[in-house]
């Protein structure tokens, strides 16, 4: 992505507006587990460094927290990180939140023994230069994990029918941090990278139909993309409509709730 200094703090604002709009942390609960699974396959040593970038309420943080690791969680989005305080305080647990960009990270280089991401990194607008500052805070011999949505996966569906109606902003779509080579290409030379596909669950107590509303009001994304269409009705109509035969044709219950399992790309590679 090549913009103007203007235009990339436009960009940033937008993005960052998209991220605190609604309640993220209600959509995060629905795969609390699954971000424990993750965190508890990484194997965390009791005492090393551990950065949570694009943090959220956070959903590895915590878990990784209780783990006896020194944690530290970094996000975009004011409010998100005043829940993840908010939540580590109620849960007993020590972690240190930060506001700040995945792009230009406020630690120094070397700084953690393991750098953590799960659908956070993902969204950065420059990925390369994401990319690159998850390995500089990242120190010689230390983890780098990622967790990105597919493209082909439930998410990844969903994204390619909200772009459908409200384009992208000039920015890489998120969902290719969810194909290997271009994984590849992003990290460059590292040591021991595998990636695996796993599939995550997506757990509501209401029907498909009341999960899109959920998400239209407490999802970023969707609530903006709704936003955008205020003015054709037809259109909102028809994107709803969509969302709801997606959920519906992939919900694995018929008693009224809704259980959805997502396809993500999970990372781990070693520094150099």
């Amino acid at each position: 992505m090549s913009s103007s200094p203007s235009d990339l703090d436009a960009l940033k604002t937008k993005l960052k507006a998209t991220w605190m709009a609604g309640d993220f942390g209600l959509i995060a609960k629905s795969y609390e587990a699954g971000a424990a699974d993750f965190v508890h396959r990484l194997q965390l040593t009791p005492g090393s460094h551990v950065l949570d970038v694009a943090c959220g309420t956070g959903n590895l943080s915590i878990p990784a927290a209780k783990g006896g690791v020194k944690v530290t969680g970094v996000d975009i989005a004011t409010n998100l990180i005043e829940q993840a305080r908010t939540r580590a305080q109620a849960e007993n647990v020590r972690a240190t939140f930060d506001v700040g960009d995945a792009e230009q990270l406020p630690y120094g280089d070397s700084s953690f023994d393991t750098v953590m991401t799960m659908f956070g990194v993902m969204f950065a607008p420059r990925p390369e230069l994401a990319a690159t500052e998850l390995l500089r805070v990242c120190q010689p011999g230390g983890t780098i994990a990622m967790a990105n949505w597919t493209p082909t996966g439930f998410v990844g569906q969903t994204f390619n029918i909200m772009s459908e109606y409200v384009p992208s902003p000039h920015m890489p779509s998120p969902i290719k941090w969810g194909d290997e080579e271009t994984v590849r290409k992003r990290l460059g030379n590292l040591e021991n990278l595998q990636f695996t596909k796993r599939l995550i669950s997506l757990t509501f107590s209401f029907s498909p139909q009341e999960v899109v509303e959920y998400f239209r009001l407490y999802f970023g994304p969707l609530y903006k993309a709704f936003d955008a269409l205020e003015a054709d009705a037809d259109k909102q109509a028809s994107l709803r409509s969509d969302l709801i035969q997606l959920w519906t044709d992939h919900n694995q219950r018929s008693d009224g709730t809704t259980f959805v399992e997502s396809e993500y790309l999970e990372v781990h590679a070693t520094k150099p």
